[in-house]
């Protein structure tokens, strides 16, 4: 029995034993290849993103070429030119050759050339572009004067964008002022933002550099004086009174209004014209006066380039009252890979060492090449199915605005064009539709739903916003409604949402609150106070 036991055990024990097996086992599992990276790259990029990514495959892969057969029309071949015929009337050389030297030329004209330009002349002016040192320097006839025959490249000659930083350094270079003042400049021009104010406090960097804090403010005072009007101030006040001084418009009254900028903010307009003791007109000009001055002064400087967006859909109305959906061929670059070239370049025979590695390159450098050129045309599709079904469930949007706009998720497409939701985010990220009512993100069409309050159709949030936004510019200056009197006036109409909710959608437009809105109106319109 204990024999018996004991074998037990030893089986249970080798069963259970850790160590290094050889085992097969057979797994599906979703693997993403390099192309198909490539392909979803490709589909979430927006057209510039697009334009940038194929030119540098260009440069890189010499199987991919641009294919311009479809946006070139074929250029008619350009008849030769000859100074001769530009005083010959019209028919004088039809069906004739013309004279090929100077004296038949003079024979039939009757004309001495002797004195009208020397035989140098003549040889420059009838000879091929190519064989005269004029020519050469024209840059081939182009109109523009190149000493390496090449075009001149205009952007060569545009000078680069100054940032903030090298314009003001460049003025304290040009100020007359003692050494220790400048290098305190110097160290409050490092402190400056890039809106134009000084970060650091002048008392700390006093202690910082051991200097006695009058010397700073002298040499904050110079930089102050410096282009543009307003750089170097602390804060906003100072930065505005910088710039009314420098107009002489810093009166009494100005600096009162500028010391409670608080109050301006929250449209005190009744307490500001006691403190800066004048009527209602003059403060309305001075409030006027302030708003054209520029509070960040430094950033009309390195303000980086907005690039204008490029539709990638154009959307137009159809005869039958339907909508004609088309891809903007401007943003799609057409590239093919090259047959030919590669067909004669694989058919060559390399060198031993570098037979292999060639081969590999060529093939690899094809592969891609053709992948790339699917990965558009499969993106090019995409986008026009996924805009295709984006105008039919917006339908009423583009036939009546943005009142009809439906509640749209990512979901409902993908079904409708049997593709993953995630496919139409990157699809509708950064892509942009020309319509008959303004050009807007694709995404712009996609809005959660808000219940309605009479069972009808659910609506779109965005819908909701214009609602809100009618309501509010339609109020009366002494009838301006509250949060509250919005739900009101939404529900009577069919929206049932919380206070809270109009709020958020009121503060996400930038729309100010009812009390704020009251003064700004009953300031505008005092006939209205009194009635």
């Amino acid at each position: 029995m204990i024999r018996q036991i004991a074998g037990l055990v030893a089986e249970q024990n080798g069963a259970m034993s850790l160590g290094p097996k050889l085992m097969m086992r057979q797994s599906q599992s979703l693997v993403m290849t390099p192309q198909l990276l490539q392909a979803i790259k490709l589909l979430q990029f927006s057209s510039q993103e697009l334009q940038s990514f194929i030119e540098e495959e260009l440069e890189r892969n010499p199987m991919l070429e641009r294919d311009s057969r479809s946006d070139e029309a074929p250029i008619a071949p350009e008849a030769p030119r000859d100074d001769t015929a530009l005083n010959a009337e019209p028919g004088d050389w039809a069906g004739e050759e013309l004279p090929a030297d100077r004296a038949t030329l003079e024979r039939e004209t009757g004309t001495d050339f002797e004195n009208a330009f020397p035989d140098e002349a003549v040889s420059d002016q009838l000879a091929p572009q190519g064989d005269s040192p004029f020519w050469n320097l024209s840059g081939g006839g182009g109109g523009g004067v190149s000493l390496d025959g090449d075009d001149p490249n205009l952007e060569a000659f545009c000078a680069a964008a100054s940032t903030l930083h090298e314009h003001l350094d460049n003025q304290l270079g040009c100020t007359d002022t003692d050494d220790l003042t400048r290098l305190i400049a110097q160290q409050i021009l490092d402190q400056i933002d890039q809106t134009g104010y000084l970060l650091e406090p002048l008392e700390t960097m006093a202690e910082r550099l051991g200097v006695p804090l009058a010397r700073c403010e002298i040499a904050l005072e110079l930089v102050q004086g410096f282009d543009p009007v307003g750089i170097g101030a602390r804060n906003l006040a100072e930065c505005l009174r910088l710039q009314l001084r420098e107009r002489d418009r810093l009166d009494p009254a100005m600096a009162a209004l500028i010391d409670n900028l608080d109050l301006l903010g929250k449209r005190e307009f009744i307490q500001l014209r006691k403190l800066c003791g004048v009527d209602q007109e003059d403060l309305a000009e001075m409030i006027a006066e302030i708003r054209r001055l520029d509070p960040k002064p430094g950033l009309i400087f390195g303000a980086t380039l907005i690039d204008p967006v490029t539709p990638d859909v154009f959307v137009r109305a159809t005869p039958d009252g339907g909508w004609q959906v088309e891809l903007n061929s401007d943003a799609l670059p057409r590239v093919v890979a090259n047959k030919s070239f590669y067909a004669r370049v694989s058919g060559k025979k390399s060198q031993d060492g570098q037979q292999k590695e060639v081969r590999t390159f060529i093939d690899e450098a094809w592969t891609n090449a053709n992948w790339i050129v699917r990965s558009l045309e499969q993106r090019a599709r995409t986008i026009l199915k996924v805009a295709s079904e984006i105008v039919r469930q917006q339908d009423a949007f583009f036939t009546y605005g943005v009142a009809h706009l439906r509640p749209l998720n990512l979901k409902t497409i993908a079904d409708q064009v049997s593709l993953h939701e995630s496919t139409i985010s990157r699809v509708t990220a950064n892509k942009f539709m020309a319509t008959p009512r303004g050009l807007f993100e694709m995404k712009y069409f996609f809005s959660t739903a808000i219940a309605s309050s009479d069972g009808g159709e659910a609506l779109s949030s965005e819908a909701v916003r214009f609602r809100i936004r009618q309501l509010i510019d339609a109020e009366a200056p002494n009838a301006v409604l509250s949060d509250d009197a919005l739900v009101d006036k939404l529900k009577e109409i069919g929206i049932d949402i919380a206070r809270r909710t109009v709020a958020k959608y009121r503060e996400g437009m930038g729309i100010a609150s009812s009390s704020i809105r009251r003064r700004e109106k009953l300031a505008a319109h005092p006939q209205a106070r009194a009635s």
